[in-house]
């Protein structure tokens, strides 16, 4: 696996455990940073963490208006996660290519999630790339 197909997955755990225990995202990975008995956690992944934080409101109003059929609050936990990161990297990560986020939200998806994911993170993710140029030039 690479090393930022690594991050992601390790941004995924962190953001995925600090919702299902109600936690702060930002206590999670401090904690996760600091201790020797956890994977450790890249500059990339704490990055991916303190985006989707920071820009959460912003991504969680885009993600409704662009899935179709779910609500953010519905969506399985672990689509949830990987759309806002996916999300995060298409708008405020500029070193990253759009098919690329899209990529490898897909294919994380594909091994962690239900059989119907991979396409609708695709169809979701596909649908904001779509306009990203647009949502770039008014963040």
């Amino acid at each position: 696996m690479r090393a930022r197909t690594r991050a992601r997955k390790r941004a995924l755990d962190i953001l995925f455990e600090s919702e299902a225990r109600g936690d702060d995202p930002l206590a999670v990975l401090t904690q996760r940073r600091e201790t020797d008995d956890a994977p450790p956690v890249s500059d990339y992944a704490a990055m991916l963490v303190e985006g989707v934080v920071e820009h959460r409101d912003r991504i969680d109003q885009l993600l409704a208006e662009h899935a179709e059929g779910w609500t953010v609050e519905r969506m399985p936990a672990v689509d949830r996660t990987l759309l806002r990161i996916g999300v995060f990297e298409l708008l405020w990560v500029d070193e990253i290519d759009d098919p690329v986020a899209i990529t490898e939200a897909v294919e994380l998806a594909r091994t962690l999630s239900t059989d119907d994911s991979p396409r609708y993170l695709n169809g979701v993710l596909g649908r904001i790339a779509d306009i990203a140029e647009h949502l770039r030039a008014t963040r």
